[in-house]
């Protein structure tokens, strides 16, 4: 009887195991702990670092061209501010295989 049990444990195991790798994507949420280096504490679990970070440029600093004249001849490089600050809550998913996360976008919840 006891090895039936064990047997019973070890199928819902491998079962439970079959169903999480084959989620392509899973969202998590964030808070920022430090800018430089980047770190960002995922749901009070675990701290992902800059090497495991993707960021999206919805979450970055980044330079554009704008014609600031009616006839586009004066076309000027500005840079949006857009980096994230400490304290700052994110939404991130989870690559397959979890070795990567995307950091989406800020959450205003």
């Amino acid at each position: 009887m006891p090895d039936a049990v064990a047997l019973v444990k070890l199928i819902k195991k491998m079962a439970i195991e079959a169903v999480e790798a084959s989620k392509p994507v899973h969202l998590c949420y964030g808070i920022v702990e430090s800018i430089s280096p980047l770190n960002i504490n995922v749901e009070q679990k675990m701290i992902l670092g800059s090497a495991q970070l993707i960021l999206l440029r919805n979450v970055t600093d980044y330079k554009i061209k704008l014609a600031v004249d009616t006839d586009g001849q004066d076309v000027r490089e500005i840079t949006i501010r857009n980096g994230l600050s400490v304290g700052e809550k994110v939404v991130l998913a989870r690559q397959q295989g979890g070795q990567k996360y995307i950091v989406l976008d800020r959450s205003v919840l």
